[in-house]
């Protein structure tokens, strides 16, 4: 396996010795070590490692540099290695450069000099950028292989679900590697199946399922237990903060995901307004961080998993699996979310995953580089989802029926506005979208009912709002009639309790018309759906599940 390069760039032979030294000595056995004394040496650097084919993961580069500076530099070699990181070193003063740089390249950190310690002040920082970054690089490797085409929707699935849940591989397409699409046509049924998953150990997996490729890859999709104290429903940023808090407070805790960590947040290309990441960070990125919290503190994943059916038993509440198996449990937390509203239009469904995307779709966007794209929908995800397209495509654009001023965050819509190759066309709606063997039209008409125009696309991003997802739930607790989960003082009619509340209480302010079963997150009704507000119901519903607990 090719080690890829970290190349440290400093004009000061003192400065550059010291961090080549500290970097060297705790990445040398998963990454390959380069430095470069000035702007010209570190271009010609990567240049060489471009035609070479060798991987780059990041950059670390001072600001004050003779001739160019740090940013300058980063924005000429984001051009010869489009994925590697990029990290500026600055003193106090040059705090101000670094936040144009976030703006103007898309830097992902900043840190001050001095570093020292660098068990404190260094490596913490790189480990997360770098666990991120190998999660959605595409290394040369003898790892695990995709091997399908772009007209297979399955194949997008099997990638969407290995990236999202940060397994790293290699995408054969089929359409250009002649050898491979032999190789895959001698497979029983490797012909008129795809994608074909290709293993280390020389084993092969033909159109996977979740569940199947989870366990291939070592994921967990059985419970290790017959009991626990809560279970989790679903790993979105209340999900996983319930789990961190839980497991953390000495809860034995099982948290259980159907497709991968995140949720709808999980597909966001980039959360600019979350607390504590001035860059940004990628929703996939916030909920692998939580994710490995969560596990840290001893709490058990299990992936690919479908919960079917929620019932009591007191004191216990059972939760039952796709498969048939159950866990019984002292509570439950339902953090399930929302699933993504699907658009009514003609044609949408023979597309999808061959030109048609529900959500940011993250592993297309090399796919459609130099191409026109399309985002439907005018939110934030929607603004995250074209500024992420635009690095790779030759035009996006956004549509909409209302400005995006409307429904989308100042600092986000601002951004667009100043985007060169995005486009806002508003007051217009989706007909229906046409082809030949991959999406190739759309068709919009005016909202007030004008005529039908074309719009030619290769693809289409859809981010149009989402619906409760809680039909596993509906006939345990009490549904609003949007679907979305009554908690609290919602339950109460006519200062009553509602039916088979049998505790001399009223439900707590997360607590379900079920006692000892919560809703946190998008799926409650009347909750505030943002990221950081779902992280804290997640959070706050401890207190509440306690007091719970320690009742019966």
């Amino acid at each position: 396996m090719i080690k890829p390069v970290i190349l440290c760039v400093d004009d000061d032979p003192e400065v550059l010795n010291a961090i080549e030294r500290d970097v060297r000595g705790h990445y040398r056995s998963a990454y390959r070590v380069l430095k470069a004394a000035s702007g010209d040496e570190a271009l010609a650097a990567a240049e060489q490692l471009k035609a070479r084919g060798t991987p780059v993961a990041l950059f670390l580069v001072d600001q004050r540099m003779p001739g160019m500076t740090g940013t300058e530099l980063l924005d000429r070699l984001r051009t010869l290695h489009e994925d590697a990181l990029k990290v500026l070193l600055t003193a106090y003063a040059d705090t101000e450069a670094a936040i144009v740089s976030i703006n103007r390249i898309g830097l992902d950190h900043y840190l001050m000099k001095p570093w020292d310690p660098p068990e404190q002040k260094l490596f913490p920082v790189l480990d997360d950028l770098l666990a991120g970054w190998t999660g959605r690089a595409r290394i040369p490797y003898d790892g695990i292989r995709v091997a399908g085409t772009q007209l297979s929707s399955q194949s997008y699935a099997v990638k969407d679900f290995l990236a999202r849940n940060l397994v790293p591989y290699r995408w054969v397409d089929l359409d250009r590697d002649g050898g491979m699409r032999q190789l895959v046509e001698a497979l029983p049924g490797g012909g008129s199946r795809l994608p074909v998953v290709f293993f280390p150990d020389g084993t092969q997996l033909v159109a996977p399922g979740d569940t199947e490729l989870a366990e291939k890859v070592g994921l967990q999709t059985k419970a290790s237990r017959p009991y626990y104290d809560l279970v989790i429903v679903g790993s979105g940023p209340a999900g996983l903060a319930n789990a961190v808090y839980a497991a953390s407070e000495g809860l034995r805790a099982l948290l259980v995901e159907q497709h991968a960590p995140g949720g709808q947040a999980g597909t966001s290309s980039r959360i600019e307004n979350y607390l504590g990441f001035p860059a940004g960070v990628s929703g996939a990125d916030l909920a692998q961080r939580a994710l490995a919290q969560a596990k840290r503190f001893g709490a058990e994943i299990l992936s690919a998993t479908e919960v079917v059916e929620l019932r009591r038993e007191d004191p216990y509440r059972i939760v039952r699996f796709a498969d048939g198996s159950e866990v019984s449990c002292r509570a439950v937390s339902l953090a399930t979310g929302m699933s993504v509203r699907r658009l009514e239009a003609e044609g949408i469904e023979r597309y999808q995953g061959i030109g048609v995307y529900y959500g940011a779709a993250m592993t297309e966007g090399v796919t459609y580089r130099g191409q026109d794209v399309c985002v439907v929908g005018g939110a934030n995800s929607a603004g995250q989802g074209a500024m992420f397209f635009s690095r790779y495509a030759r035009r996006v654009t956004i549509i909409t029926r209302s400005p995006v001023a409307k429904s989308m965050s100042r600092y986000l819509a601002d951004r667009i506005e100043e985007t060169e190759n995005i486009d806002v066309l508003t007051d217009v709606e989706i007909d229906g979208v046409c082809g030949s063997e991959r999406l190739e039209k759309v068709l919009l008409r005016g909202c007030d009912g004008g005529a039908t125009r074309e719009l030619e696309t290769a693809a289409m991003f859809i981010f149009i709002g989402a619906a409760p997802h809680s039909a596993m739930a509906r006939g345990f607790v009490e549904l609003d009639e949007q679907g979305f989960i009554l908690t609290g003082e919602d339950l109460l009619r006519s200062g009553r309790r509602p039916a088979g509340w049998d505790l001399d209480r009223d439900p707590m302010l997360f607590e379900t018309s079920v006692p000892g079963v919560f809703a946190i997150g998008d799926v409650r009704s009347g909750a505030n759906r943002r990221v950081a507000a779902a992280v804290g119901e997640g959070s706050a519903s401890l207190y509440q599940i306690h007091r719970y607990l320690d009742s019966v």
